[in-house]
């Protein structure tokens, strides 16, 4: 008995001080699920961090690809940032030529400018992207494999 009262002013100060439920806890360490193949080829996992969020307004979204998949061309209707967390990715503006994104990059797609970013041939690769959620993302065109593998070719070879 003398253990359990002792037991209980022992641990009763850390249920008191404990941390609340109330609050909305996500994590970006969260894989996600298992994005439907569409407007892409490959494997792709999207983690919806925060979405219709009106005060905050912007979503972000990490978004996980595996090697040689393809993200079709696509623009927002708000500008886009993506943060690259892990691995390496393509990235191409229409007009522009290809590069390749490294961890750590950071690379703003302004609104409206038609684009496409996707994982590397051989390289996985995890973003954050941060975006508008006033509109739907706008898919403009199919990014076909042999282009991709034309790009891979290109950007190994630089």
């Amino acid at each position: 008995m003398r253990n359990s009262i002792f037991t209980l002013f022992i641990l009763a100060p850390f249920y008191l001080f404990a941390q609340s439920s109330d609050y909305p806890i996500s994590s970006y360490l969260t894989v996600g699920a298992k994005a439907p193949n569409t407007h892409y080829i490959g494997e792709a996992w999207l983690n919806a961090i925060i979405h219709d969020d009106a005060d905050l307004g912007y979503n972000i979204t990490k978004a996980t690809f595996r090697a040689n998949s393809t993200l079709d061309w696509h623009k927002h209707g708000s500008v886009q940032v993506l943060v690259i967390v892990d691995g390496q990715a393509y990235y191409q503006e229409r007009g522009k030529e290809p590069i390749i994104l490294k961890e750590g990059d950071v690379i703003k797609c302004e609104k409206d400018i038609e684009h496409w970013h996707s994982s590397t041939k051989d390289n996985d690769v995890t973003y954050l992207a941060f975006y508008g959620g006033e509109q739907p993302t706008i898919w403009t065109e199919v990014l076909k494999q042999e282009y991709y593998d034309k790009i891979a070719e290109k950007l190994k070879s630089n």
